[in-house]
């Protein structure tokens, strides 16, 4: 699925990029920005990082579960990384209606 319409870049370009990020340093804190530098991108409208956000808690959830490295204080932390995000990270949506998705 194409997650990054003005970069052509895929989920799975995405998902790929940050098991080499975890592979390097499975507790380093992973944002859009360190992906796309890495994938030698750079957001231009930004509107799917909000997507991009939700890759990295799925793949670093699944990460560290096949790992077994810590997986339930991991599991626990992303959980308060979503209520954060819920709470204060996906409020306006970029002032997009309610039922847009930016995928």
């Amino acid at each position: 699925m194409l997650i990054c319409h003005c970069n052509l870049i895929t989920e799975r370009e995405i998902e790929d990029t940050i098991v080499e990020l975890l592979d390097e340093d499975p507790w380093g804190l992973i944002v859009p920005a360190k992906v796309y530098h890495r994938m030698k991108k750079r957001g231009r409208c930004c509107g799917c990082f909000p997507n991009v956000v939700e890759t990295i808690i799925r793949v670093t959830e699944g990460y560290h579960t096949r790992s077994q490295m810590g997986g339930v204080d991991i599991v626990s932390h992303l959980d308060r990384v979503r209520e954060l995000r819920v709470q204060f990270g996906s409020r306006t949506h970029e002032g997009r209606k309610a039922g847009h998705r930016a995928a």
